[in-house]
């Protein structure tokens, strides 16, 4: 007896699958009509959100982050300050759209606003990443890798490299005979007064977080999956900080106009979202910090 209904369920599976593939924004818009998604979501709910260490997941969209760190010398406009140098990178098997021996284009954008947020943000203090007055100071190289793509790709990234940058430690280093900055451990000199007194973490303050939302006639969807994307073409990406000051807002384009009402409810989800961030960032740090 339950082989028909059986079939019939499956039947109906693969009539919807059709019409999804065939109709994606007529499929839509009968789950807006509910104020519901096709993965069950409320329109202004972001996905499950985790972090470990600097892997950042917002539902399947993951990014991890990396940072190396160099001596430079400091220019003459900035002789007290480091820097910070970013780097976006999409491999082929991120997604199905990213083509292998073709850059992604949506990488050098990505890594434009994640530079241009990190920095305005005030996030990090350059002046900590000084050594040397005019002589020596860290260049921070921020490489971020998109392992799997499935919407709000800036969201992601920017998650993880503010986790990235919550654990990095700087070491402890000395000049050497030759006047060169070296690590004191790995030279013996732990004899020698060392230039930085001991190995510390960065101050990171005015943390920058972000929710992207697209939107379709008059909803509002908050962290769009890949497929939301693609149908509703008009996206709109809000940057807060740590105190829910408007850091950068970003419309690349779209055929939605956005109206100032729209805009303040997609800020208004910001700083909910914001208070959510903070929480899960929080608790990931606590959770790694050892005696």
């Amino acid at each position: 007896m339950g082989l028909p209904n059986a079939s019939g369920d499956l039947s109906t599976e693969v009539e919807v699958d059709a019409f999804r593939r065939l109709f994606p924004l007529r499929f839509y818009e009968k789950h807006l009509l509910e104020s519901i998604r096709p993965d069950a979501r409320p329109l202004g709910r972001a996905r499950e959100t985790t972090i470990a260490l600097a892997l950042a997941k917002i539902g399947s969209t993951t990014m991890l982050a990396a940072i190396k760190m160099e001596v430079m010398t400091p220019s003459l406009e900035t002789p007290d300050e480091g820097c910070i140098a970013i780097d976006f990178h999409m491999p082929p098997i991120c997604s199905p759209i990213v083509r292998p021996g073709r850059p992604a284009e949506a990488a050098p954008v990505v890594a434009k606003q994640l530079s241009d947020t990190i920095l305005s943000s005030g996030m990090i203090n350059l002046k900590e990443l000084s050594l040397v007055s005019g002589k020596a100071a860290w260049m921070a190289y921020l490489d971020i890798y998109c392992l799997d793509a499935d919407g709000a790709l800036f969201d992601t990234a920017l998650l993880s490299a503010v986790a990235a940058f919550s654990h990095l430690e700087i070491p402890v280093v000395s000049l050497n005979d030759d006047g060169k900055i070296v690590l004191s451990e790995e030279q013996g000199l732990s004899d020698r007064e060392p230039v930085n007194k001991e190995k510390r973490k960065i101050n990171l303050s005015s943390v920058p977080f972000s929710l992207t939302c697209v939107l379709h006639k008059n909803y509002i969807l908050a962290d769009p999956t890949a497929e939301e994307e693609s149908i509703m073409d008009t996206i709109v990406t809000v940057v807060l900080d740590s105190s829910s000051q408007l850091v950068s807002l970003q419309k690349p384009g779209g055929t939605v106009l956005a109206y100032t009402s729209a805009i303040q409810d997609c800020i208004a989800l910001t700083r909910q979202r914001v208070k959510e961030l903070q929480k899960i960032l929080e608790e990931a740090i606590s959770g790694m910090e050892v005696d």
